[in-house]
């Protein structure tokens, strides 16, 4: 198993940068259409529930819902994990204190817990 990644790999840094800027782009896209969607619904004077054809509004207003909701919660992981970065502790579990191997890291770089750490949360 391999090392947490010291204060001077900047690719780890560079990798945690890219995917907030991915989840960021990714969240506003999902916002831009639920935006959209509520237009839809607001001038929609048609029941849509019992149209035969395609998703109805209120569907696709839950599964945009759903997928934002998921977006928002990985943005704040990323910027934890920057901020775990900055502060030198990126890489370092936050219960024991050991490090979190790198294949982990690269696996998961927002996880805040080695394997052995994360498996006793279950």
């Amino acid at each position: 198993m391999g090392a947490a990644p010291g204060s001077g790999d900047d690719a780890f840094r560079a990798a945690l940068a890219d995917a907030r800027t991915e989840v960021a782009g990714r969240l506003a896209d999902l916002e831009r259409t639920l935006a959209e969607l509520v237009r839809s619904r607001e001038s929609a004077n048609d029941d849509d529930e019992h149209d035969p054809e395609g998703v109805t509004l209120s569907s696709e207003w839950s599964r945009l819902s759903g997928l934002a909701d998921a977006a928002r919660t990985e943005l704040a992981e990323a910027d934890v994990a920057l901020e775990r970065w900055a502060a030198g502790r990126y890489g370092v579990c936050e219960n024991c204190g050991g490090p979190i191997p790198v294949e982990r890291l690269e696996v998961r770089p927002f996880a805040t817990r080695c394997v052995p750490c994360a498996s006793l949360r279950r």
